[in-house]
């Protein structure tokens, strides 16, 4: 047995996917494992009104500055958010892409699971194995 194998808990050695579902499994490994490199967080592209009161920004109607791409993520338990510049965004947006597909690709796999654990457990509701009892205290 390979020594970094995670443990399979009894709940995973019981799960007995269809041959569809082992096949969408498998697409979505391969795809996982076809994935280059990922930016955590999110990036939103805003415009936004200054502190300056006869600043365009506040004419009727108000013409903003920006638009600023920025990105937020978790540093340290931190959140941190970081203005990107026209340059950074356009080579940073191919890695943004990227952590959006390798998400939708976990949930798919999740849903995936999430439908094979149903199923399961749907057959082990119908054929219920015997209960044990223990023998009653005769005195």
């Amino acid at each position: 047995m390979d020594s970094r194998a995670s443990p399979v808990s009894e709940t995973v050695s019981r799960m007995e996917p269809t041959a569809a579902q082992r096949a969408a499994r498998d697409r979505i490994a391969a795809s996982l494992a076809a994935a280059g490199f990922a930016l955590p967080g999110t990036l939103t592209v805003r415009a936004y009104a200054c502190g300056k009161q006869n600043c365009r920004c506040h004419a009727d109607p108000p013409q903003l500055h920006g638009p600023y791409a920025e990105w937020t993520r978790k540093i340290g338990g931190k959140t941190t958010t970081r203005r990107l510049t026209p340059t950074e965004l356009a080579e940073y947006q191919p890695l943004f892409d990227n952590a959006k597909k390798l998400r939708a690709l976990l949930n798919e796999l999740q849903d995936l699971t999430l439908q094979i654990v149903g199923a399961d457990s749907h057959q082990r509701q119908q054929s219920p194995e015997p209960e044990t009892h223990s023998p009653e205290n005769v005195g």
